[in-house]
């Protein structure tokens, strides 16, 4: 009872973190739904097209679904860091541990199941938009009904509530192992070392990657239809394995970074000093650039590879070529929004930090100015992080498909990628700095 109150009086006050969270979960409720749909018309289609179906939804919403997952629970676990001066008070106001962890859970599950409810209305559209284009292209009957049914639903609903069940579960143990006093100095200090799980998952992650980019040139002739699909993963699962890294990563960069920075002015000195104390909190905000560029940059530099290439029938290389797009636009797409999402809630959730600045005689413009160098200092490590990711596909296939190292035609693409990864940081950061300034300085200092 007393776990509950506290879910309903928490969602009340901290409308910042519900919004954000129910964002992630509404994007990755509704791609994880429109790929499974595919299994519901799968129900009502011929031997030929149900393969194809099925095999779309197996390993195009497979892939969605991992990098869903793994974005999700990173914003959430973001989210429920940012709260640990709450979690402090409410343990020093007596709130046992395991009450603390039923109001996360708690949480996190209303937020999920508002989430996927909402998520059903644009996942039939998008599910139809999709069996339609798959018809289109000749890969499924034209004409054939797309369906929306238990198998959508029960899928997106569940992976959705298991990801932020479990997310909010990590971080809940996490903040019943820490005292209160701890709580409160990790909130502007926080240089604890990555966890060893952590970085065994991440360079597993990693090897996995890599091999198949060794697979992909040296294994395949060139023309096997298993190459692009081969190739294709080691950019999804490099950009995971450095956004594992991202905390461990962000402390040597920081270091240096630390000297030019400082020679930038009161705004560099800041930023140096903040990536060296508080490298676990921004490291937060590289996960989705580095997500974002690696994988649009690798499966897009891999399809206009395969176009310079342009040894399969017409019919079939443009149908193969919509599907990729589609496929890397959607995934794009849900990690450009997660970007912006996780920026908007990390730079909100610092409104008390910005008041005590003000107070101590800072100018809104200097605040400014200090989140645009930390916004510029993140999006330029992240969009080089992605960039090594995204070269795990793009080399190997490269070299497998064409014989040439780095094809021209990618690096227009990587400029256009980074454009659109700069304007995203750069434009949330300052955007959310300047909503969070909005607030007087000693209302912003005291209530955050």
């Amino acid at each position: 009872m007393i776990a509950t109150r506290l879910v309903f009086s928490s969602l009340r006050r901290r409308s910042t973190g519900f919004i954000a969270s129910f964002v992630a979960l509404f994007f990755g409720a509704t791609i994880l739904m429109t790929f499974a749909s595919l299994l519901d018309t799968r129900t009502a289609a011929g031997p030929d097209a149900g393969r194809t179906l099925l095999l779309m939804a197996s390993v195009v919403g497979g892939w969605g679904m991992v990098i869903v997952l793994f974005a999700t629970l990173s914003t959430l676990s973001l989210l429920i860091r940012q709260r640990a001066p709450e979690l402090a008070l409410l343990k020093s106001a007596g709130a046992t541990p395991s009450q603390i962890g039923r109001m996360i859970v708690g949480e996190a599950a209303a937020v999920a199941v508002l989430a996927s409810a909402t998520a059903v209305v644009p996942s039939v559209f998008a599910g139809r938009w999709l069996v339609g284009l798959l018809g289109d292209t000749g890969r499924v009957p034209a004409g054939l009904e797309a369906r929306f049914g238990p198998i959508a639903v029960s899928m997106g609903t569940g992976i959705t509530l298991l990801a932020a069940i479990t997310a909010a579960a990590v971080a809940a143990l996490k903040a019943a192992r820490r005292g209160a006093v701890e709580a409160l100095r990790e909130t502007g200090v926080d240089t604890r070392p990555t966890g060893r799980i952590r970085v065994i998952g991440a360079v597993i992650v990693l090897a996995s990657g890599l091999g198949c980019g060794v697979v992909t040139m040296t294994a395949f002739t060139g023309t096997e239809p298993a190459l692009m699909a081969v190739g294709g993963q080691g950019a999804i699962l490099a950009a995971i394995g450095f956004a594992l890294l991202s905390p461990a990563l962000l402390g040597p960069i920081a270091a240096l970074l630390a000297a030019p920075l400082r020679r930038a002015g009161v705004s560099g000195h800041l930023t140096a000093a903040h990536l060296r104390v508080r490298s676990r909190q921004l490291a937060g905000v590289l996960v989705p650039i580095i997500l974002f560029t690696g994988i649009a940059t690798g499966t897009l530099s891999m399809q206009a590879v395969e176009n310079t290439a342009g040894t399969a029938p017409a019919r079939i290389a443009r149908s193969i070529e919509t599907l990729n797009y589609v496929v890397v636009g959607m995934i794009a797409l849900f990690a450009a929004v997660m970007l912006v999402n996780t920026v908007v809630a990390a730079v909100i959730g610092r409104r008390r930090e910005f008041g005590r600045q003000r107070l101590v005689g800072a100018t809104p413009s200097q605040v400014l100015r200090l989140v645009g160098t930390e916004g510029t200092v993140l999006v330029v490590v992240g969009v080089l992080i992605g960039a090594l990711a995204a070269a795990v596909t793009v080399i190997p296939y490269s070299v497998a498909r064409t014989g040439v190292l780095v094809p021209d035609r990618t690096i227009g693409l990587y400029l256009g990628v980074i454009a659109v990864a700069v304007i995203l940081t750069l434009g949330s950061h300052v955007g959310a700095a300047a909503k969070a300034l909005r607030s007087p300085a000693i209302q912003a200092a005291t209530r955050g």
